[in-house]
Order: structure tokens, then sequence, then C-alpha cells
């Protein structure tokens, strides 16, 4: 069963639970709130990652990729010429099945994804949390700031995707993340993620400035 949302393209990639917050300032994403504001709430937009092309301008969804996140809207902020801040939590994945150009601003056909836990996750799952631990040490020796520790959750997705908001990858591995079938696939994933970016930090006197995990993960 397919749902139309209206779409967001972005080349930052968006994970349940992950709180988004946005500054619009484009006509066509001023009147995408507008007719969101104009639902009865819960509201939704599908954040999809861009695959080929630029977050602003006229080539912003030239190709975008196939598995995206609705994005519950939160708060709004309105401001006197028009742009709007707005603040967003990741909710449910889905696959865009096809493009609606009709409006202004792109709308989707999405088919959600289930959230399973896969098949025996914990013994991943406890490997994960050591890796993440010691990537943490890692990157604080390496002269990084970071948010204090944060208790990692015992669901296998949450904590699947909890650490692939946390880790600094390329959007190409973030988007992966994001398509893995299950939570133990994702785990076992970010199993091989950390322990190439343990060793790569293992390498490193320093590294450079860049988002690390800063509290923004609300595990709903």
């Amino acid at each position: 069963m397919t749902e139309r949302l209206p779409l967001f393209p972005l080349g930052t990639v968006l994970y349940p639970g992950l709180v988004l917050p946005l500054h619009l300032f484009e006509e066509r994403y001023r009147l995408l709130i507008h007719d969101l504001l104009e639902r009865p709430e819960p509201r939704y937009f599908g954040v999809v990652g861009i695959e080929l092309g630029h977050e602003v301008g006229e080539d912003a969804a030239h190709r975008l990729a196939g598995v995206g996140c609705a994005a519950e809207l939160h708060t709004v902020t309105p401001h006197e010429d028009g742009r709007f801040d707005i603040v967003t939590v990741g909710s449910r994945r889905f696959m865009l099945k096809e493009l609606d150009r009709s409006r202004p601003y792109l709308r989707g056909d999405v088919e959600f994804l289930p959230e399973e836990a896969g098949t025996d996750p914990e013994p991943v799952a406890r490997r994960v949390r050591l890796l993440f631990q010691l990537y943490r040490h890692r990157l604080a020796a390496a002269g990084a700031e970071l948010a204090e520790p944060l208790d990692l959750p015992v669901d296998p997705v949450r904590l699947s995707y909890l650490i692939a908001a946390a880790v600094v990858l390329d959007g190409h591995e973030k988007q992966r993340l994001l398509q893995a079938e299950d939570a133990t696939v994702r785990l076992q994933m970010e199993r091989d993620l950390l322990q190439r970016e343990n060793r790569l930090l293992d390498m490193l006197p320093t590294v450079p400035a860049g988002q690390f995990l800063d509290g923004s993960f609300n595990p709903n």
C-alpha cells in the first residue's frame, strides 16, 4: 500500500529517531510548510537523499535515493520575511515508488518499510557497543569535542539508528545504513565500519572537525 508524501530532497540522511532542524528559505519549501500546516497533526513530509544534484536550485532533485525517511513536523517558527525554522524528528523509512512533479515541490508515492530486529541481533549489538565506545574514546584522544556519553539503547533497532547517526561517514555509507533490510544487517555493517574507522584513528595524530555525536538523537 502506498501513500503520497511531500518530499524534501536533502544532502543529509535522516534516520528514525533523529532530530533534524531545518531553515527553509526557498519559495517551494515555504509552500510545503504552508500546505502541511493546513493538515491535522501529526504532519509528515519525506526526507530523501540527493544522489546527484544540489539542495538549492532547480536541479536539486536531479536524482534521488530510493529509500528515505518520513520527518514528523514538531515545531514551526515563522519569520516576517516568509522564511521558516522548523524542527522535525525522523519517523518511518519508506521506499520511493513514483514522483509527482505537479506542485512546485516534489511529492512521492511511497511504501513504508518494516522495522525488524532480524535474526539474533544481540551478539553483534554487544560488539558494536564496544566498538562505538572505543571509537568515541579515540576521537576524544585525537582532539574531537564530544557530547556527554549516552546510554546506548537495548533495543537493536534503536541502537542501529543511533550508531548510524553518530558515526562520521560519507553520504553513500549513511544511505547504505538507512537501506539495510533489518537491524541485524545494519549492525553488522556498523561493526565493519567501526572497525575500519578505529584502525584509521589509530594512525591519525589528530582528526578534522566534523559532525560528531551531538545529542540530537531522540530515542523515541
